[in-house]
């Protein structure tokens, strides 16, 4: 059981961890927090989560040494909350599979765009926007005055 649960604690730090540094991040930063509230310690579990995700942000993405710090000290704060029976094994894999599919979202999802064009032919250049100001287009053409 007890290597079970330290499994289940690595595997839970190890996806925490990865998306700190993600879009993903304030919904991962929600259900861990609400895990933690469970022992009443959930404001400062939000306040270390906070600060271990500056300093991975700070020491950019090469940081290993960082990385692997962040994660050995999440994996223990998981196992003792596991240890201490403050949250179950159930309750940890609930939650891991909600991390785990957070990693899993894209980043961005595609959206279909169909452009049409209508009013003849064009011959210059089409812009879809939903506002430009400040542009100037100058046309040469045959038969048109040079503009400067």
């Amino acid at each position: 059981m007890d290597t079970e649960i330290a499994a289940l604690a690595a595997s839970g730090a190890s996806t925490l961890v990865s998306l700190m540094v993600t879009d993903s991040w304030v919904q991962a930063r929600e259900l861990v927090g609400r895990l933690f509230s469970r022992t009443g310690a959930g404001g400062a579990t939000i306040a270390d989560l906070d600060t271990a995700r500056a300093r991975l942000l700070a020491g950019g993405a090469d940081d290993a040494q960082t990385t692997r710090e962040i994660t050995d000290r999440w994996h223990v704060h998981l196992h003792r909350l596991l240890q201490t029976g403050s949250a179950t094994s159930d309750d940890l894999r609930d939650v891991l599979t909600s991390l785990q599919q957070l990693v899993n979202v894209p980043a961005v999802l595609p959206v279909p765009v169909h452009n049409n064009i209508n009013g003849g032919v064009q011959h210059g250049p089409v812009i879809q926007s939903g506002r430009i100001t400040g542009l100037a287009f100058h046309v040469h053409g045959p038969g048109l005055p040079v503009q400067d």
